[in-house]
């Protein structure tokens, strides 16, 4: 049970003139301002994303045949955003979704609203296109009272027109017939008041599974261009290997081959087929000598070779002084491996260079803009030159190998003018080298006073930033391995409000003491970037452990003892509705099963979520099955609650495989986690039997983002259930049969 409680363009904005089209852009209309306009060298501050592309034309435009046109600068990953953002525009244009085409992420049209990632789709995005749209319709309602000559306020935005209370009405289409209206946005739009909204709030079903469903053009797997050429990318073995020589006669005999690239240590094959091009990529594999020395360190000492590669020390968090006098006292240290994206389908782009020397690319890239700085940087080439348009890959959460297969199909396409490109990686080459979830290690240290309250508490992380996105060339593959190399940009240590390494690492619990700092890593031996929550996970994993040990110390149930030390209601409400609905307390726990319970708020500014989890704990394999999970989230307004549910369903899916199976191995020279065999994840046989979500909805509230508020509380859940099942705290990620055995004696 799941409830809620409560462009015919040539450029992006085209040439209008006399096409009978109203496009909408960032500039003050001022019948909408409510306070002084600031100076001109004092630009308000717009809602969301429109703060950065402040003309209303980048985000809206309708045509005098009425058709409804709103950009997103915002990728659609599999998370779903393309239904709630055209809900939020047909809600405060008053015409239905189906009326609505959403154009996502493209340099040659949308707006440029950077990566899409943090949960922040419709914090940015939804905010910028709801304010946007609701400054559209008083436009449009404006230049019906005109016509009318009548007051504005008695007139009604509806089905695409404006109608009078005398009968007069004018469609949407009519309204713009000749005009071409280029404005700025206003810092305050009318919106519909949260008694009003028809659209918002309402289960809409999400656009894009039809024709996933169906076998329609859904990823950039599946698309087809004419004249398509396939290519595929010979990778080194390893991290450290240079190519020494190659002989490619035999291979660029081959039927179908039409080309051998190479630049540097990057090696590539073009075929009229694919399977042309797969049996002649294993041919020059087999031919190709490299230079291969071992770089990599000892696995079974990960957390030292970390600790080790401390550069820097950042303060996250400080208040009053930490200091441990005697009481009870808890110490652990919590280590997460290396893990991957594990996208179900490998990585694909193509890319086109056209005649007159412009180069286009289809990527699944979550930020298209600067994936073409990167390109083009890499290329030599005019950012102007390039235009990367994204589309649909099977699977992301983070930053996986989609930006490198598109700088793949870019250089290849340079030598193949005329023909796309297309380049799919295959699956070793997507385990071994897409971007890994970082490897961290914590240390915690926390005292409860004589009430059972936590007075001190102390938090060493050691991390890296876990963002290595393109911007630059030399976060490329190819960028990195051509003749001309471009060398990584260092990373450097920046502590902010978002987090990235230091995500969550500071409680939102009240705790009088505290010090929360990070031992900055700025290179890591493994190839890494941002996974899913970046280090919110593995740092609520550690947190979240520690509170329930702490109430195991102070005799309190794991539930109050949060409750006891949250001051923000929202949290509270979470807490107690997920206890609730689980039945927190209440009956007989089963033997051989354990209860665990965990909180966070993502970034401490974000969503609020709270889960509950059942497990099964099989003392004589180590096997671990969480039987039920039920989830409380407030993510402020819900534009979709069915969308809610689906991705905190998916994310404690994806958490509890995390948590229980993933880890990337290795040896002192290569990825040995090549396949699923050597990377197990989550089956269906290992799937909860119920997982329920609950939705606090907060009509009037600003939306504050779902994807990966479930990522850490889900991994401290299972924690928790397993301390629950057998007495034992397990500190190191994945809590793998061999774990669980060694832990109750067993292994």
């Amino acid at each position: 049970m799941m409830d809620i409680l409560t462009k015919h363009e040539i450029t992006r904005r085209g040439l209008l003139a006399g096409t009978g089209a109203l496009v909408v852009s960032f500039s003050a209309i001022r019948a909408l301002a409510q306070d002084r306009p600031a100076a001109a060298h004092e630009k308000p501050k717009l809602p969301g994303s429109l703060d950065d592309d402040r003309y209303l034309d980048s985000w809206i435009r309708i045509d005098s045949d009425g058709k409804i046109t709103v950009f997103t600068g915002k990728a659609e990953l599999g998370q779903g955003i393309r239904t709630p953002l055209i809900q939020v525009a047909a809600e405060e244009l008053e015409v239905e979704p189906g009326d609505i085409t959403l154009v996502t992420a493209d340099t040659g049209r949308t707006p440029d609203e950077g990566f899409t990632a943090g949960s922040q789709s419709m914090q940015n995005s939804g905010t910028a296109i709801r304010n946007a749209a609701a400054q559209v319709r008083e436009l449009l309602i404006a230049g019906a009272a005109r016509r009318f000559n009548v007051p504005p306020e008695q007139l009604k935005a509806e089905k695409k027109s404006v109608s009078a209370p005398d009968g007069r009405s004018v469609t949407y289409g009519e309204l713009v017939t000749g005009q071409f209206l280029h404005l700025e946005a206003q810092p305050q739009s009318k919106l519909k008041p949260p008694d009003a909204l028809s659209i918002i709030g309402r289960d809409v079903p999400r656009i894009d599974i039809p024709g996933k469903v169906t076998g329609a053009v859904a990823y950039v797997q599946d698309l087809r261009l004419e004249g398509m050429v396939h290519a595929r990318v010979i990778r080194p073995p390893s991290y450290g290997a240079v190519l020494k020589d190659i002989d490619s006669t035999a291979a660029a005999a081959m039927a179908g081959i039409i080309s051998v690239i190479r630049d540097g240590s990057f090696l590539a094959v073009v075929a009229e087929k694919e399977w042309q091009a797969v049996k002649a990529m294993r041919a020059i594999e087999r031919a190709a000598h490299w230079d291969e020395p071992a770089t990599l360190p000892d696995q079974t000492d990960l957390a030292a070779v970390l600790v080790a590669l401390e550069r820097d020390v950042g303060t996250v968090a400080e208040s009053g002084i930490p200091s441990f006098p005697d009481g009870a006292i808890y110490e652990a240290t919590f280590t997460r491996p290396y893990q991957m994206h594990g996208s179900i389908g490998p990585s694909c782009a193509v890319a086109l260079l056209k005649a007159e020397g412009n180069l286009d690319i289809w990527s699944h890239t979550q930020g298209v803009f600067p994936d073409r700085t990167a390109i083009a940087q890499m290329l030599g080439l005019p950012e102007d030159t390039v235009r990367v348009i994204h589309m649909e890959g099977s699977g992301c959460y983070g930053h996986n190998g989609a930006d490198d297969a598109a700088a793949d199909a870019a250089l290849i396409a340079m030598k193949i003018p005329g023909r796309p490109v297309r380049v799919q990686w295959m699956r070793e080459q997507e385990h071994m080298w897409e971007p890994f979830g970082p490897g961290m290690v914590s240390k915690v240290r926390a005292s409860l006073d004589a009430n059972g309250r936590i007075d001190n508490w102390t938090y060493d992380l050691w991390s890296n930033t876990h963002s290595t996105r393109p911007g630059d060339a030399g976060a490329l593959l190819a960028g990195r391995t051509k003749e001309r190399p471009t060398p990584q940009k260092p990373p450097t240590l920046s502590i902010n409000p978002n987090g990235s390494g230091d995500r969550n690492a500071d409680p939102l619990y009240a705790i009088p003491n505290r010090r929360v700092l990070w031992h900055f890593i700025p290179d890591m031996p493994l190839r890494v970037s941002a996974l899913r929550g970046l280090g919110a996970y593995a740092n609520v994993f550690s947190i979240e452990s520690t509170m329930d040990e702490l109430a195991i110390a102070a005799r309190a149930d794991p539930v109050e003892f949060r409750l006891r030390h949250l001051e923000d209601d929202r949290a509270s409400d979470v807490v107690k509705l997920a206890a609730e609905k689980f039945g927190w307390g209440r009956g007989e726990v089963p033997q051989g099963h354990g209860r665990g319970f965990a909180f966070a708020r993502y970034k401490n500014h974000a969503a609020y979520l709270a889960v509950a989890m059942e497990a099964k704990v099989e003392r004589e394999t180590g096997r671990v099955q969480v039987l039920r999970a039920v989830a409380a989230i407030d993510s402020g307004q819900a534009v979709n609650p069915d969308g809610i549910r689906n991705q905190t369903e998916g994310g404690i899916l994806q958490s509890i495989s995390w948590t229980l199976y993933e880890a990337v191995t290795f040896d002192r020279t290569r990825i040995t986690s090549t396949d699923w065999s050597s990377y197990p994840m989550l089956r269906f046989a290992s799937v909860p039997e119920s997982v329920e979500v609950h939705i606090i909805d907060r009509p009037g509230q600003p939306f504050l983002g779902t994807g990966e508020a479930a990522q850490g509380p889900a991994c401290a859940a299972v924690a928790n259930a397993i301390r629950n099942a057998t007495g034992k705290r397990l500190v190191d990620l994945p809590l793998s049969r061999k774990r669980v055995k060694e832990a109750i004696g067993l292994g």
